[in-house]
């Protein structure tokens, strides 16, 4: 059984292939992809949510339908209309004996997708090629492009074109893919957010919180922390913030030890 190591995303301008190629992993990823384009092969992806499972997929079978596995009589269908197919959360088919009869019988080509290696005796048995796509946070090179790709897409998106670059120092890589667009939409988004629509945020996250005895100062952190750790930013040291806030510099001690657990990367 061959076992690959691939990784791959799409970005918008590698315009012949639709992916990247910033580090080692992703140019084996292409060159992957286009070998299983040119071959009948059953091919096996997996990886972490957003790392690029779906999208190097479609680029193999840029035709082929997406069908999630746990909807078993919309993948029957599929089966029985279709010569290719994507199969999302392929761990989640409830009956696979009957699964490899309908696939042997309607000689269908397939791309599976899963977060694990779940069974490998179903693995082996079914597919010719695995391939795994591991997660972003060991594929940094190619952050960068995709944090570009997510840019240009939200400034499309929500209309604003102020603004021309971002801080990849606060980018999200938890949840791949998905946690890098949302932290580069809110970066587009603060970038350009007004004094009313702050407030406004702020107003609809504590209208959803407020009902405790003591709320007033259970909340004031929300204000304090990030006017402390913007001040030491762009001022840093806390005597030079002291004195912008006109605080003295015992309150402004206190309120950095009473904000501790918030402060500690600062």
């Amino acid at each position: 059984m061959l076992l690959l190591r691939v990784v791959v995303h799409v970005v918008q301008d590698v315009v012949v292939t639709n992916f990247i190629s910033a580090s080692p992993a992703s140019t084996e990823a292409l060159k992957t992809a286009n070998l299983l384009k040119g071959l009948p092969i059953n091919a096996f992806i997996f990886g972490q949510n957003g790392t690029g499972k779906k999208s190097l997929a479609k680029y193999i079978l840029p035709d082929a339908p997406i069908v999630d596995a746990s909807s078993y009589e919309e993948l029957e269908g599929a089966l029985t209309s279709h010569k290719n197919i994507i199969i999302t959360n392929f761990d989640k088919i409830p009956n696979y004996d009957n699964f490899k009869v309908l696939l042997d019988k309607c000689e269908v080509r397939i791309m599976a997708l899963a977060t694990s290696v779940f069974n490998v005796n179903i693995i082996d048995d079914l597919f010719g090629i695995k391939v795994s796509l591991p997660p972003l946070s060991e594929r940094l090179e190619d952050v960068k492009p995709l944090c570009e790709y997510f840019l240009k897409e939200a400034k499309e998106t929500l209309s604003i074109h102020s603004v021309s670059a971002i801080n990849l120092n606060d980018i999200n890589l938890s949840n791949n893919a998905h946690s890098i667009r949302r932290s580069v939409y809110m970066q587009v988004q603060l970038q350009d957010i007004k004094e009313d629509e702050l407030m406004n945020i702020m107003q609809i996250f504590l209208q959803k919180r407020l009902g405790g005895k003591n709320d007033y100062r259970n909340f004031l952190y929300l204000f304090e922390v990030p006017l402390i750790k913007a001040g030491l930013k762009k001022f840093k040291t806390q005597l030079q913030l002291s004195d912008k806030l006109g605080l003295n510099r015992n309150t402004l001690r206190k309120k950095i030890a009473e904000n501790k657990d918030y402060l500690q990367d600062t």
